[in-house]
């Protein structure tokens, strides 16, 4: 199993996980190029809610579908709050959220469903993408995990939820944990470190690492940790590894805008949906 980014035939640089069926899945996860959003928000900003001109946006999200032959008006993405609330949806939440967030699924960081060619996408600068495919009974999933989504382990809460909404065994389920901010440059305060010791006793060692007097916290490995809890296979989870912070020049980094001075950046999207088999 393998992460790699991808030049599609639209002119898009995509990433993609290897392990997720191309026949039953049409997925990608975005990097910041190709867009026309403007300064600080350049180019494929892919989110509503950071103060883009909203036609600029709308325009990526059209480029950005199209280059998956898919529609931008179709597209279902949530109001997302940092929470542990998971949606089921279908063709009748076809569009919600697509075109402004008036119509959006409120408050929720994770959707699932088993319906095709409704696509599902959340964004993200820093935050931990998760992408699920269970290529037994053909449903999908999206996740939303900062750090507060990863110590209130969504990750597993959403399998808990396919399982219980579709019968997804977690141990038949593919996973991509895709590109957010490492543990390399995830410096983290005192709030983060007891809740990551309340929720992860036993691992403290592993994800809180003491360097040059901060505190860093591994997202990927917290996340991965949830998941072999909920009893998937390790070989099941195909964790991309790179840091968006290292890597602001190709993803959007909230982390790194800070540290250049801004106040604002755009969001990368992770976007998974069903073939119609």
């Amino acid at each position: 199993m393998s992460y790699y980014i991808s030049r599609s035939r639209k002119n898009f640089w995509l990433g993609k996980f290897s392990s997720f069926p191309d026949d039953l899945v049409v997925h990608a996860l975005s990097t910041r190029l190709s867009g026309v959003s403007q300064k600080p928000f350049d180019s494929l900003n892919l989110a509503l809610h950071v103060g883009d001109r909203v036609e600029d946006v709308l325009t990526n999200r059209k480029y950005f579908a199209a280059s998956l032959d898919l529609r931008a008006e179709d597209i279902i993405n949530p109001n997302q709050i940092h929470g542990d609330r998971i949606a089921r949806v279908d063709e009748n939440d076809r569009g919600r959220g697509a075109l402004g967030y008036d119509d959006a699924i409120k408050e929720t960081d994770a959707l699932i469903t088993d319906a095709p060619n409704v696509p599902l996408m959340l964004c993200f600068a820093d935050c931990v993408p998760i992408l699920f495919v269970d290529p037994i009974n053909h449903t999908i999933g999206a996740a939303h995990a900062g750090w507060k989504g990863t110590v209130k382990k969504i990750a597993a809460k959403t399998l808990e939820a396919m399982l219980n909404e579709f019968g997804t065994e977690p141990s038949e389920c593919l996973i991509g944990i895709g590109p957010s901010i490492g543990a390399c440059c995830y410096d983290v305060g005192d709030n983060v470190v007891v809740e990551c010791k309340k929720n992860f006793p036993s691992r403290v060692d592993e994800l809180l690492i003491d360097r040059d007097g901060k505190i860093y916290f591994d997202l990927w490995r917290a996340n991965e940790i949830a998941l072999i809890e909920a009893g998937v296979p390790i070989e099941n989870i195909d964790t991309a590894r790179e840091c968006t912070c290292c890597k602001s020049g190709w993803y959007f980094s909230y982390r790194s805008a800070r540290k250049a001075g801004l106040n604002e950046t755009g969001r990368i999207a992770a976007l998974i949906s069903l073939r119609d088999v």
